[in-house]
């Protein structure tokens, strides 16, 4: 067998904790302990960037709207106000579900920033992702895209950046013009980038009778997918309460059909005939809103009947995040 080669170590650490900085993987720790930074401060590190946030839209305003963009909605933009305002030549932030090119932001040429929404994130922190490739973005020459890099786990999240005071108010689009103010000019590549995203985007609608619910057009069957801020455990005995009672449709041929589970909130989708756009089921949903509200005041115990309407919610639910 091999000998083990010994470690060397210093005698002591000749870099404080909080001051060594990233090195590759292999490397020498900058710390002084003479092991590789992977199995020294790199440990730490790594540990910190791939936790995974459960909710980490938690604080925004909006954060169920948040989800819906991130999650359900092919095409929507919302002005982001920033804490202390906007730089100096910086007109607006808007976030977007998808930038052309899967850009994860791009700083236009008037300098005005996009921020998307929906690209893959490098840690388990989606809120730290998106802050450092904003920094990034209100940092860039006008009309240069901003590539994905792998954040700093001690940077910034959204919270630390976002006003808190400020509306979250998404604005849905039935395509992605919005990327292209001035389509004349824009390049051969984005004009195609555009005309692939328009053609698999699925016709989506905001409710405005209630929060975070989105309608949404299918070549089978119509859906509504509604965004709900109320905690798991309380929300399931609730829609279970009503769907024991023959309550938790929204009208003649519709059905509750189960839940997704997105980033820390849960989302109950509803079955829709294909002839049931959005405007028929403003009302039919204001008054559910009005039926859930009373079902999650009640904490009696759970019927027979209705442990058996939840365990069926339960068992079709989908986890997305």
């Amino acid at each position: 067998m091999a000998k083990k080669r010994p470690q060397t170590k210093a005698k002591r650490p000749q870099i404080a904790d909080g001051e060594v900085p990233v090195v590759g993987a292999r490397e020498p720790c900058p710390c002084g302990s003479g092991r590789r930074y992977k199995a020294c401060h790199g440990r730490a590190a790594a540990q910190a960037v791939t936790e995974l946030v459960q909710r980490p839209f938690e604080g925004l305003p909006g954060e169920c709207d948040w989800v819906a963009l991130r999650e359900l909605v092919p095409a929507a933009t919302a002005e982001l106000p920033l804490k202390g305002g906007l730089p100096e030549g910086v007109p607006s932030v808007t976030l977007a579900t998808v930038l052309p090119m899967a850009w994860p932001a791009l700083r236009r040429d008037d300098g005005s920033v996009l921020l998307g929404l929906q690209n893959d994130t490098a840690s388990g922190d989606i809120s730290r992702d998106l802050a450092d490739t904003l920094q990034q973005a209100l940092a860039a020459q006008p009309g240069t895209p901003v590539q994905g890099r792998r954040a700093p786990a001690d940077g910034p999240r959204l919270q630390d950046l976002l006003d808190p005071e400020g509306a979250f108010e998404p604005v849905v689009h039935s395509g992605f013009e919005f990327w292209v103010p001035d389509a004349e000019n824009t390049t051969a590549e984005v004009t195609a980038s555009l005309e692939r995203a328009n053609a698999a985007a699925i016709p989506t609608v905001k409710l405005t009778g209630v929060d975070s619910a989105y309608w949404c057009e299918t070549p089978e069957k119509n859906h509504l997918r509604w965004v709900m801020p109320h905690p798991e455990e309380q929300l399931l005995d609730a829609l279970a309460r009503l769907h024991a009672a023959g309550a938790s449709s929204l009208g003649e041929g519709t059905r509750l059909v189960g839940s997704f589970r997105a980033h820390g909130l849960t989302v109950p989708v509803w079955d829709l005939p294909s002839g049931v756009g959005a405007e028929d089921v403003e009302k039919p949903a204001a008054e559910f809103a009005e039926r859930l509200a009373g079902a999650l005041a009640t904490d009696a115990p759970l019927t027979p009947d209705e442990r058996r309407a939840r365990g069926g919610l339960t068992n079709r639910q989908v986890t997305l995040s």
